[in-house]
Parts: structure tokens; C-alpha cells; sequence
């Protein structure tokens, strides 16, 4: 009995993808709920798993573009050996002999054993079963050691060359003008296809380019207050919630802050008509090896600080292990990127759609700044907010940026609600 494997549904917004790579190779024994293979979509990441234990039989090469439901792969009945021996124990335990389908004449027209595998990777390699010396039961050639010879297989011998014709009078040698020969860039440069999700990427930011009147306004905030706490209370902190209190807690809760503040900004547009949200739910965006993702933190006025803390923990380490599901992208209402991390000292970060703004957090940078009319070196950190001009005034944005600036600088007013 053999079982269908098949690309899993993946939410209604998604209907194909890329087959990225196999986990398993051809004629493996593979467990029950063992990873199979990777799926690249338009927006995240997933994996097949095996539905049973067998030997599995892969119907699709790697990098080919696949629809959900599609029959990628078959699970055949099998022991828990591996794909080879399993092979090869079957075929030796029905006859002493090997059966005709499974033996391979060599270019001298002796035939020998081979396994089902190895028969396949005669073929595929064009390696002489004369040349190889099984390791299998009773001398059986196994796929291991035609794979062992392909690779120590010696170049094809040169062809004989006829005698060359009798010497001509030597004549004046003229040299042709040299042609300049086309560089050879192949290994100046590499070239592969996007994959869906960065082409996705670039779809979504063309698109916010294109659709919105884009407009981003500056501010700079002194983080001492908050490195302040974070020094003063970080043991207690971490001994009581198990995770390390960082910046981006504090700015998510100085962005809730000033959504509820200024609610223009926690509204979008959907044809001619404005839809305000009433809640808060903010994406906060990871970098992955596989292009940028923003999973969504729900219910942020709700939470406290070390709530927000694992959330954001977890949500970043789903991204990072390719295990984050359309659930966790969807619903957002404004968004957060922090270019700090990676040293950047300002930028203009690009809105999100439907969304109508988002916040850039930048490096925190030791300067001098004028306060009380004395100068004193302070952590300073440039912020951006990306707005769409549509929707939101100018003076709304800024006031926005304010109430974030107000808040991290002075986080007793998240306590009492100013």
C-alpha cells in the first residue's frame, strides 16, 4: 500500500509554491511525522511532513513550483532499514539468484546484481557494474557503490589520433589579429531565481510606493529613562519572568499609547471609505535568512511588559526556524522595524499595506544635547514614522511621533495614562 504525499493547505490566499528543498532523498526510510521537504511560498516558509513510515519514492525535483494538494512524493510499505539495505534484503530473501529486472550487463555483457537503487544510479551515471566492487550480501552491488565509483571514475581514454599527414615546407608563420574572446563572469557572479516570498517582498513594496502618498517625518529620543529601568530592574525582572527586558517592549507600549492618542493613524483606507480600528495589534518586523517578516503581536494594550517580551521572542523565533503560519501575519495595525540593530542611524522605512504608518527605531548613539542650557552627552536614538499622506495629516504624524518621544522618555506616563 502506498500513501500519496501531498503539498498542505496553507490558508485560502495561498495556492502554490516553490518546492525549496528535500530533507530526504529517493528511497529513504522515512518515520511518521518526519520532516520531508520545504515549502517556499509568497509569505511564509512551511514544511511537509510524513503522514506514514515507509520507504519514499519523491516525484518532484527540487525548485520546482508546485500547487497546494499536489502529489509531490509516495510512501511505500517498509521496515525500518535503510532505503539500500531494505533493497537489497527484500530482493536477496525472494531468490538466491537475482531476478532478471534486477541485474545489469556491462559493456562486456556480463551481468550483475544490483539493487533497485543501485540499478537506477547505473543508469543515471553511466558507471560499468565491470568496474565496481559490491559490498552487498553475497558481492550485491548496492547504490552506495555505484555513487563511490561515479565519483573515482577516471576520464574517458583519448581517441586514437590518425598518423599525421607528411610534413609540408615550412612556410612564413602569419598570426591572425587576436579576437577578443567574451570575459567568462561565471565565477564573478551567481544567478538565481527569487524565491516567492522575496518576490512577494518586492510586490508589497512597490505596491505601498506606488498606492500611497508616502511621507516620513523625524524626531530624535533620549533613551536614558528606559536604560535607566532596564539597568535598575533587570535581575528582578528576569528572575521573576524568565526573559531579559529590552527596548522593544517600551516602544510597542509608547506606539499603543499614541494609536490611542491619535486614532488617525490607527485607521486605513479600503476604496472611498475609512476604517478605523479599536484595537491594537502591532507587527513587529524580524529579519530572517529568508527575506523580512512581520509577525503580529494581538491585544498589545492588554499586555505588560514581559508579556510583550515573550511574544515578541517567540514570534521572531518561529520566523527565524521557518515555522511562522499565515495566522501570525495577518491583522496588524501598525508596525514597528528596528534598523538599529544592524547600525543604522536613519532611515525612512516603508509602510506596510493596508497600514497607514509605521515606526523606525534606529542605533542609540552617545551625543551631545542642550539641556537646561548645559551641554550633556546623552544615548540618543533617531525615530522615523512613515505615514500615508491620504489618510493622515501632516500635523497628526507629528504629533504622533511626539507622544512616542514623550512616553519613552518619560515611562511613568504609560503608569498614569498622560
Amino acid at each position: 500500500m502506498a500513501v500519496e504525499v501531498k503539498v498542505p493547505s496553507m490558508g485560502e490566499s495561498i495556492t502554490s509554491g516553490i518546492l525549496a528543498a528535500w530533507q530526504v532523498q529517493d528511497g529513504d526510510h522515512v518515520t511518521q511525522d518526519q520532516v520531508l521537504f520545504e515549502l517556499e511560498t509568497d509569505k511564509i516558509t512551511s514544511e511537509g511532513l510524513a503522514e506514514e513510515e515507509g520507504i519514499i519514492r519523491i516525484k518532484v525535483e527540487e525548485g520546482e513550483e508546485v500547487e497546494i494538494g499536489q502529489v509531490v512524493a509516495i510512501i511505500e510499505e517498509g521496515s525500518g532499514e535503510s532505503s539500500g539495505d531494505q533493497e537489497e534484503k527484500s530482493t536477496a530473501d525472494k531468490e538466491e539468484s537475482p531476478a532478471p529486472a534486477e541485474e545489469k550487463k556491462s559493456t562486456s555483457g556480463k551481468e550483475y546484481p544490483l539493487s533497485p537503487a543501485a540499478r537506477r544510479a547505473v543508469e543515471s551515471t553511466g558507471v560499468d557494474p565491470a568496474t565496481i566492487e559490491g559490498s552487498g550480501k553475497d558481492g550485491r552491488i548496492t547504490k552506495d557503490d555505484v555513487l563511490k565509483a561515479a565519483e573515482n571514475k577516471d576520464p574517458a581514454p583519448a581517441s586514437k589520433t590518425e598518423p599525421a599527414p607528411p610534413s609540408k615546407p615550412a612556410q612564413p608563420e602569419t598570426k591572425a589579429p587576436a579576437k577578443e574572446q567574451p570575459a567568462d563572469d561565471s565565477d564573478r557572479t551567481t544567478r538565481k531565481k527569487m524565491s516567492p516570498l522575496r518576490q512577494r517582498i518586492a510586490q508589497r513594496l512597490v505596491q505601498a510606493q506606488q498606492e500611497a502618498a508616502m511621507l516620513t517625518t523625524f524626531n530624535e529620543v533620549d533613551v536614558s529613562a528606559v536604560k535607566q529601568l532596564r539597568a535598575k530592574y533587570q535581575d528582578q525582572f528576569v528572575k521573576k519572568h524568565g526573559i531579559k527586558l529590552g527596548f522593544m517592549s517600551f516602544f510597542v507600549k509608547a506606539v499603543v499609547h499614541a494609536l490611542q492618542e491619535v486614532p488617525a493613524v490607527n485607521a486605513q483606507i479600503d476604496g472611498d471609505s475609512i476604517v478605523t480600528n479599536h484595537f491594537y495589534d502591532i507587527g513587529v518586523a524580524v529579519s530572517t535568512g529568508k527575506g523580512l517578516l512581520v509577525p503580529v503581536i494581538r491585544n498589545c494594550d492588554q499586555l505588560g511588559l514581559a508579556e510583550i517580551e515573550k511574544a515578541i521572542g517567540e514570534s521572531a523565533q518561529k520566523a527565524r526556524d521557518g515555522k511562522i503560519t499565515i495566522e501570525d501575519l495577518e491583522g496588524g495595525v501598525f508596525t514597528i522595524s528596528n534598523g538599529g540593530i544592524f547600525g543604522s542611524l536613519l532611515s525612512t522605512p516603508i509602510i506596510n499595506p493596508p497600514q497607514s504608518g509605521i515606526l523606525g527605531m534606529h542605533t542609540i548613539q552617545e551625543r551631545p544635547v542642550a539641556i537646561n542650557g548645559e551641554v550633556k552627552i546623552r544615548p540618543m536614538m533617531y525615530l522615523a514614522h512613515s505615514y500615508d499622506h491620504r489618510l493622515i495629516d501632516g500635523s497628526e504624524a507629528v504629533r504622533f511621533l511626539v507622544k512616542i518621544k514623550e512616553v519613552i522618555e518619560d515611562p511613568t506616563r504609560l503608569v498614569i495614562g498622560v
